[in-house]
């Protein structure tokens, strides 16, 4: 059972990770990372998953999960807008979030040993690689298989608790981000109309999603679980590498550009309906780098600060306490 300050670490931690997944790129498995209390949260999963029916876990999950979710509903709309408009400090705050988990990580993995330094070094290859990957054109195809489906919600679940994956791109891969999306929406706008055939129907229809979901953390945190008892040096030097690699996705300095009828976009060629109807989402806007002003690269690197220093302050509420 955790102890003290590391309760309010926890909360912290999920608030977080719920901020980082409304931002495309970053997992909210780095944030718990860069707040010291990822194993915390993997070992309840696990725990709870081979019905090990303790209060703790239960506590724990609570204590990462119900922030997050608070910061999903409360900062969506804000994060979202702020995006659009000022995409470099959004952007440089993360950095700095991500990169102040690395001196807790690394005191948490001292003394490095080999096994350390390779596993960091295969952290940080692999981020830059998922990153490039992730900068190409993805194909958006869609298919409403329940196989695929169930592929769908385990990789997105997974993704959630894996440092450096995005849910996302993994959704896009399997050709299933756009129908559990509109499956989620359709589910959302029958249950604000009070349409009860059309809540059931998004249930049988979203229901191999949360079988995956299920499936997905299960997995994932009982795989973490072993890893870290067996082989804690390697694993915990991944996991600085994915830290340490993760900032290579967030470049700041990008902005959105209006799609035309014609240009390809996630594998699709625009025609002129699309491109019209895309103009009202600037959010999905294909991006390209710009060049930024002096102040603008003074204030990215101020907002990288005060993202290291936050996350660095959140760490030291548990100093001495068990970290991640």
């Amino acid at each position: 059972m955790p102890r003290g300050q590391t309760w309010l670490r926890l909360a912290l931690g999920g608030s977080m990770m719920g901020l980082a997944n409304l931002v495309p790129g970053i997992s909210g498995g780095t944030m718990l990372v860069a707040a010291g209390v990822y194993r915390h949260f993997i070992e309840s999963i696990s725990e709870l998953s081979r019905m090990r029916l303790r209060a703790a876990p239960f506590l724990i999950l609570a204590a990462v999960v119900l922030p997050a979710l608070c910061s999903i509903a409360l900062f969506a709309t804000l994060v979202s807008q702020a995006l659009i408009e000022i995409r470099w400090v959004m952007y440089s705050l993360f950095i700095g979030l991500t990169f102040g988990g690395v001196p807790v990580l690394w005191k948490v993995l001292r003394p490095a040993t080999p096994a350390a330094w390779i596993g960091a070094a295969l952290g940080a290859g692999g981020m830059v690689a998922i990153t490039f990957l992730q900068s190409g054109e993805v194909a958006t195809g869609s298919s409403t298989s329940a196989l695929l489906f169930v592929l769908g919600g385990a990789a997105g679940a997974a993704a959630m608790i894996l440092p450096g994956v995005s849910g996302a791109y993994l959704l896009m891969l399997l050709g299933q981000y756009r129908p559990i999306l509109e499956g989620i929406r359709a589910g959302t706008a029958a249950l604000a109309a009070g349409d009860l055939e059309g809540i059931w129907s998004a249930s049988l229809f979203l229901l191999p999603v949360a079988i995956g979901v299920g499936l997905g953390l299960v997995a994932a945190s009982n795989v973490l679980r072993w890893l870290l008892r067996r082989f804690e040096k390697a694993t915990l030097g991944v996991l600085l590498g994915l830290l340490i690699g993760a900032p290579a996705g967030l470049y700041p300095f990008m902005e959105g550009v209006p799609p035309r009828a014609g240009d390809t976009f996630r594998g699709e060629v625009l025609d002129e309906a699309a491109a019209r109807k895309m103009l009202d989402r600037p959010k999905d806007w294909p991006e390209v780098a710009f060049t930024p002003s002096s102040t603008q690269i003074a204030g990215s690197l101020a907002f990288v600060a005060i993202g290291f220093a936050a996350t660095l302050g959140v760490a030291r509420l548990g100093r001495g306490q068990e970290g991640s």
